[in-house]
């Protein structure tokens, strides 16, 4: 097998939210655009699967958000903690600015596959599955494209931009020797699914008691939950043994002590290690870091996913004029990190915060938790659920899809 090349406009490494997001907007205004993906499909279980108000709203200024919703998904329109003995309504988003008033629940593959069926009506979107970036070409210190392995061979793209939207582990950051800075996380979640019966509550909860927290989604036929562990513990978690790990999370959630057993082997259980960190500088001649290549979140909100959509956009309002004209300049590129790293910064010290000031103190305790003041005040004041519905919901500096489409 040959060398395969190729030419475009701007060459995406990572077929994740942030690169499908950004493919389908550039695509959709005329510029020729190629993600290239590793895996062969999206199918990829315990990604984050919460589509918040934001992403919706851009879904309707894009024209799809009804075709959207009429794929299976659930509506979370609260949220809610049950700590200790005691259940409070933290999150009430039924008075967000937004055309949708709640999270859509759906599986990522399934978002995914759904933008890439928007992104192929239009004639200048391709997508290669199965093709994993290798490296990044450069002339006088400008990036200028890279190299890929395919099952037809190798391919070199040539392109005006490429941009690294592969993820918290990305490749390309590392390959352009961008410089990321730790933020720390003192934990991991372990994630696992069981099933739901018609008798269960129907409330998406997280539960919180001494020295462990539980977080269940409905997802109608099973449960998606994840199981928050002290950072570096599953170890000592697993020499406990699978039985030992089940009592645990039945004392937190009483009635799935009949199907804990679904949970036969370590293998059932997919461990996430919490990252939470951010590219110093996001990009270098010719080549930009969005979404998780440019900062990792903490799970903390399920924000992660939405921010890096609105990365997407912001991207492309702000290089797609340039791209139908040449190449996108540095001024450029740097004028995308601009907009964006004010509600990345704030979003992550929220998130650090959280982490810092409550979750490691649970995993730390060893009594009886009782809700922090904050949330108390939550539990007891409608009117203040509106203001994390908000930081979740919608964010900071939300963003908005400029680019007309191409005639």
């Amino acid at each position: 097998m040959g060398v395969r090349e190729v030419s475009v406009r701007c060459c995406i490494v990572g077929g994740g939210p942030a690169g499908m997001m950004l493919a389908l907007l550039l695509a959709r205004a005329g510029i020729a655009v190629l993600v290239l993906e590793k895996h062969a499909d999206f199918l990829r279980d315990f990604r984050g699967d919460t589509i918040h108000p934001s992403t919706l709203e851009v879904m309707h200024e894009l024209g799809v958000l009804e075709e959207f919703l009429q794929r299976p998904h659930q509506e979370l329109r609260t949220l809610g903690a049950q700590i200790g003995d005691t259940f409070l309504q933290v999150a009430d988003f039924a008075h967000l600015p937004t055309h949708c008033q709640f999270i859509a629940l759906m599986p990522q593959w399934d978002f995914l596959s759904f933008i890439a069926e928007q992104a192929k009506r239009y004639p200048r979107f391709r997508l290669e599955m199965q093709a994993e970036a290798t490296a990044l070409t450069e002339e006088s210190g400008r990036v200028t494209g890279l190299r890929a392995e395919t099952p037809q061979g190798s391919l070199t793209v040539r392109a005006d931009l490429v941009v690294g939207a592969d993820g918290r582990h990305s490749i390309m950051r590392e390959k352009a020797g961008l410089e990321v800075a730790d933020l720390g996380a003192p934990m991991d979640v372990l994630w696992m699914r069981l099933s739901r019966r018609p008798t269960d509550p129907g409330q998406t909860l997280g539960r919180v008691d001494a020295g462990r927290i539980f977080v269940m989604l409905n997802r109608e036929d099973y449960w998606q939950c994840a199981y928050v562990i002290p950072k570096g513990g599953f170890d000592q978690i697993r020499q406990g043994g699978l039985t030992a790990f089940g009592g645990e999370i039945t004392r937190l959630a009483p009635y799935l002590g009949d199907r804990i057993g679904e949970l036969d082997d370590w293998s059932d259980i997919k461990l996430l290690t919490v990252a939470v960190d951010r590219l110093r500088v996001w990009h270098r001649p010719g080549m930009l870091c969005i979404g998780d290549a440019a900062h990792a979140m903490s799970p903390i909100g399920g924000v992660g996913i939405n921010l890096a959509i609105q990365d997407a956009v912001a991207a492309a309002n702000i290089l797609a004029p340039r791209l139908l004209q040449g190449a996108a300049t540095e001024d450029d590129l740097q004028a995308v990190q601009r907009r964006r790293e004010f509600p990345t910064r704030a979003t992550q010290r929220l998130q650090l915060f959280v982490q810092n000031r409550v979750i490691g103190r649970v995993l730390q305790s060893t009594g009886k938790p009782s809700p922090p003041l904050l949330l108390r005040l939550l539990g007891h004041w409608p009117l203040l659920r509106r203001i994390p519905a908000r930081l979740i919901g919608i964010g900071f500096r939300p963003e908005h899809v400029k680019l007309p489409a191409a005639t």
